[in-house]
């Protein structure tokens, strides 16, 4: 045995290797990542990241809702925190509002049950978004009124070398659908402490069964889609505009502008990540010609090209 191998770290966490990403994003369509990890733990996340060589390019895929990897694959380290780095748990209260801790790989939806059913209100919206607390917190996710950083108290991150820092929003630049640090460090989040207002479990609830009913009826769930694909410019929307230039129902190859809403792009069934990428520009092209709005994706493009379009 080398001494290299004798030295490597022990994981105890799934590692793979060329795993089609199109099984973690919610397109359901793209390439492979050539390395995939699902740590143990945080204990077990760190000793990982410190184990990886620095060049390495690291993503961080919660739900993959708001990701695509194109069809060549992304050539780094995909970490993926669903089912990882969970847990949930009331904390000791700031003056009137209620406090909860939530780990990166927790799904926004069950942080918003989890707050109604401990006497929390304010974040029922969350219950619309179809990431985790992670990705959320990444993009400063809002959907029905709310935005994920108007209720972050404080966020931990890891680096590359493992450590664990603690954030506040100060730390940071934040606006909508958009998250940047000062620093400039490449830094993932692996948790947040949020604060929300008193309220009561019946009316929370209600509250949330009423958005959730409002998206079934809006939005084209049945068919694999990555949620809102541009971001609203100011004062206007961004599916309004869409719409205008009489693309829904825009296909190529096996993605479509879906007919339900227009800023959702939907996986006809055997979409190729190119496929997706094509109407993505094409949209964008055609809104900029027709009303003169560059259209800002919400969605994040990695990886490198080595499919066709269907």
């Amino acid at each position: 045995m080398s001494e290299a191998t004798r030295l490597a770290p022990a994981f105890r966490g799934a590692l793979r290797h060329d795993e089609p990403m199109a099984k973690h994003v919610s397109w359901r369509a793209g390439g492979r990542a050539r390395v995939f990890f699902q740590p143990a733990d945080l204990e077990d996340l760190r000793v990982f990241l410190a184990s990886r060589p620095a060049p390495e390019p690291v993503l961080f895929v919660g739900l993959g809702s708001n990701l695509l990897v194109r069809d060549g694959g992304f050539d780094g380290c995909v970490v993926y925190t669903h089912r990882a780095l969970t847990g949930i748990e009331a904390a000791p209260p700031l003056g009137p509002k209620l406090v909860f801790v939530a780990g990166a790989g927790v799904p926004a939806p069950h942080l918003a049950r989890y707050v109604a059913r401990h006497g929390g209100a304010g974040a029922e919206w969350m219950a619309g978004v179809p990431g985790t607390v992670g990705g959320a917190l990444a993009m400063n996710a809002g959907c029905y009124g709310g935005e994920t950083w108007n209720h972050v108290v404080s966020a931990r991150t890891v680096d590359r070398h493992g450590a664990i820092h603690t954030r506040t929003a100060d730390d940071y630049e934040i606006g909508y659908r958009h998250v940047r640090a000062h620093s400039g460090a490449e830094e993932w989040f692996v948790g947040a402490t949020f604060a929300f207002d008193a309220g009561e479990e019946a009316a929370a609830m209600a509250r949330m069964k009423a958005l959730l009913v409002k998206r079934v009826a809006t939005q084209p769930l049945s068919r694999p889609n990555a949620g809102s694909v541009f971001r609203n410019p100011p004062g206007d929307h961004a599916a309004r505009l869409i719409e205008s230039c009489g693309l829904k129902g825009f296909t190529v190859g096996g993605a479509q502008v879906s007919r339900k809403h227009a800023n959702f792009i939907v996986n006809l069934g055997a979409a190729t990540a190119a496929d997706i990428e094509a109407v993505i520009e094409h949209v964008q092209a055609t809104v900029k010609a027709a009303a003169g709005v560059e259209l800002v994706r919400e969605v994040r493009i990695v990886g490198s090209a080595g499919g066709t379009h269907g």
